[in-house]
């Protein structure tokens, strides 16, 4: 993903998957404590708003929206956390095995074993 993007400008745009099909609304992004980079975005889906955790790295910024290089079955399957707190370690190693992306080097950035994500809220 672009790194010189400002990660509140992230929410609220629409998210779409690899085949083009719209996901949601980015509704919150986590970032890395230890780096600040943009590391996961929570996308709201459905009409019952679950939120599925998507990586930002592979994913792009195109026009006004978030392409995810995923399929939307695959991120609707996302394991669920809730949204509002920290991803914990253990949350994050999860969500990288889902994705089948490499956690040791933090899916193309940073992260770890003992990397914590905080949040940032969508605006009210």
């Amino acid at each position: 993903m672009q790194t010189d993007i400002d990660p509140r400008s992230l929410i609220g745009r629409k998210a779409f998957d690899l085949d083009g099909a719209k996901i949601g609304t980015v509704d919150e992004v986590y970032l890395d404590d230890a780096t600040g980079r943009p590391e996961w975005a929570a996308v709201r889906t459905g009409l019952f708003g679950r939120d599925a955790f998507v990586p930002l790295e592979p994913s792009e910024v195109v026009e006004d929206t978030l392409r995810v290089p995923y399929r939307r079955s695959l991120i609707k399957d996302a394991p669920d956390f809730g949204v509002g707190r920290h991803l914990s370690p253990e949350q994050e190693l999860q969500l990288y095995h889902h994705y089948g992306l490499d956690a040791s080097s933090g899916g193309g950035g940073s992260g770890g074993d003992d990397q914590d994500f905080g949040r940032i809220a969508g605006e009210d």
